[in-house]
């Protein structure tokens, strides 16, 4: 029988890449570990406890650290480079999650910001209040590869949707659009291609409480 004592153990943890669109800008739910034994800015995260699985450890940091709850999560990747945490040996699973700007009212949201073009890839920045935060561990890759992966489905999937409410504009999903891609976009083209994707439907309503002509709202037209 396997002696699984003969083997060290790394401490794996879990963070949370929790995304919205607030006014056209990209954002992540950051969380100042200022005081901290590992200060800076971070994703919100926890060590997996040895009772409890990968999807309870996910609610358990989503409940004490942010104070929410019933946010659809998905695994991002894995990271596990053998400096990556200075306090030990630490394999990091993060999980991603796309919100309406709604569901994180009140929580201290950071523009993510990349310094490169298309699915080029590499590191971002987080921006809060006009100043570059300081981010913790290997956030910065992390966070690049959330917009890589985003910029990767956004064309052929209804990931940008998640970050709308329920009934929007084509003004809002192209807002979305051009947060993600980091690039203005022309409204004729752009709405055409949308439209002809036939992945939204117009609800018949229209947007109230503007200055100008209420816009029409659409829905994400149910999978078959």
């Amino acid at each position: 029988m396997l002696d699984l004592d003969k083997y060290e153990k790394p401490s794996v943890a879990i963070d949370l890449a929790i995304m919205t669109v607030v006014e056209g800008r990209l954002k992540a739910l950051l969380i100042d570990r200022a005081g901290d034994d590992v200060p800076g800015w971070a994703l919100p995260g926890g060590f997996v406890r040895i009772d409890q699985s990968l999807d309870q450890t996910v609610q358990r940091v989503l409940a004490e650290k942010i104070g929410l709850q019933n946010i659809h999560f998905e695994q991002l990747a894995s990271y596990g480079a053998i400096d990556r945490d200075p306090r030990g040996r630490v394999i990091s699973i993060v999980y991603l999650a796309l919100c309406p700007s709604d569901v994180l009212a009140g929580q201290p949201l950071a523009t993510i910001r990349v310094d490169w073009a298309g699915e080029t890839g590499g590191p971002a920045r987080a921006i809060l209040d006009g100043t570059d935060l300081k981010l913790a561990f290997d956030h910065a890759q992390i966070l690049g590869d959330v917009v890589k992966r985003l910029r990767g489905k956004l064309d052929y999937s209804r990931v940008g949707y998640a970050l709308l409410p329920a009934k929007f504009t084509l003004r809002e999903v192209q807002e979305v659009h051009q947060a993600i891609l980091g690039r203005e976009l022309k409204k004729p083209p752009f709405r055409r291609k949308l439209l002809d994707r036939g992945m939204i439907v117009p609800t018949g309503e229209f947007e109230t409480g503007g200055a100008y002509r209420p816009a029409e709202l659409y829905a994400v037209k149910p999978e078959e």
